[in-house]
């Protein structure tokens, strides 16, 4: 064979390499486009499957009884299940861009004990939140008190609980805070009851201040007639007899009725000429007695010489001689 020959078949040779390394870059490039469309599709459609099955949900919980006019339930199964439909949809965009379901899911569990190990307070308000939705101590527009702080229940979420004072401040406490303190539930009850403190003086009729209270708060017409209102004795301070009045109201017309029979019972106690005792300043003549005279100092005594010291004689001593 000829050096010619030779190199014609070797030309020969590397075009035809070349040409399988395209043709495989080809193929490469094409199979990873096409995983990479399908991979945006299926992120697309998990968007959308996100949207129905929360909408889903919303709509089979909203003709269920208990859960038709609770809004937490409703907003955190929502949270819930779209949170879930996420994940199944990044497993299968990453298994599609060729990522293995083994080591996809080997990932995430030593991610989760990294995440968990980390953020145990974050997972702690998760498991509180889920106990909130299963105990239910209280529902989005109850007004609750926890740990001091009141307001109402504007949502709950996976993580916090948001609410809302009379000042309408947001106000932001985690789950776990709030399971691990004491909730009172102030809107939980279909009544409450009203109880106010008046004071009168000493020498008031006791019985007529008892009666005009409990007759102020039998004529206010969100005063429920049962149970009745009462008043009573409940305290003697150093100024005043302290009167309690007590009435039941429903709990939307709490804060209302009690100014109002606050009001109306200082008025009421005002025309029945019944004294409220508050601290008075009086001046008082006050003249200080005169001065007295000086202490007697005794007079100091002289000087005595001081006694002059004796001297002492020498002391003999026998020497006994052998």
């Amino acid at each position: 064979m000829t050096p010619l020959t030779e190199a014609v078949a070797a030309s020969r040779q590397a075009v035809a390499v070349d040409a399988a390394l395209i043709a495989k870059a080809t193929d490469m490039i094409g199979d990873f486009a096409v995983n990479l469309s399908i991979a945006l599709i299926i992120l697309i459609v998990t968007v959308f499957a996100a949207r129905w099955a929360a909408g889903a949900v919303r709509r089979m919980l909203s003709r269920v009884r208990g859960f038709r006019h609770d809004p937490t339930v409703l907003s955190f199964a929502v949270q819930v299940v779209r949170v879930v439909v996420y994940v199944i949809g990044f497993i299968a965009v990453l298994q599609r861009l060729g990522v293995q379901t083994t080591s996809i899911i080997a990932v995430l569990g030593a991610a989760s004990l990294a995440v968990g190990l980390a953020l145990q307070g974050t997972l702690s308000n998760v498991a509180a939140g889920v106990l909130l939705l299963v105990l239910r101590p209280y529902k989005v527009g109850d007004i609750i008190d926890i740990g001091g702080v009141s307001g109402s229940v504007q949502r709950l979420d996976l993580f916090v609980t948001q609410m809302s004072n009379a000042n309408n401040h947001k106000i932001v406490v985690p789950n776990s805070k709030v399971i691990g303190d004491v909730i009172i539930n102030l809107s939980g009850q279909k009544t409450r009851r009203v109880e106010i403190l008046f004071t009168v003086g000493y020498g008031s009729n006791l019985k007529q201040a008892r009666a005009v209270l409990t007759g102020v708060a039998r004529a206010h017409p969100a005063v429920l007639p049962d149970p009745l209102p009462w008043a009573g004795v409940t305290n003697l301070l150093d100024s005043a007899v302290e009167v309690t009045l007590h009435a039941w109201v429903k709990s939307g017309d709490w804060w209302q009725t009690k100014a109002d029979l606050m009001q109306a019972g200082k008025e009421a106690l005002d025309a029945a000429g019944i004294e409220i005792p508050f601290p008075h300043q009086v001046a008082v003549d006050y003249d200080p007695p005169a001065a007295g005279p000086d202490p007697v100092e005794p007079e100091p005594k002289p000087d005595m010489p001081a006694p002059i010291p004796l001297a002492r004689k020498p002391s003999r001593r026998l020497i006994r001689k052998a």
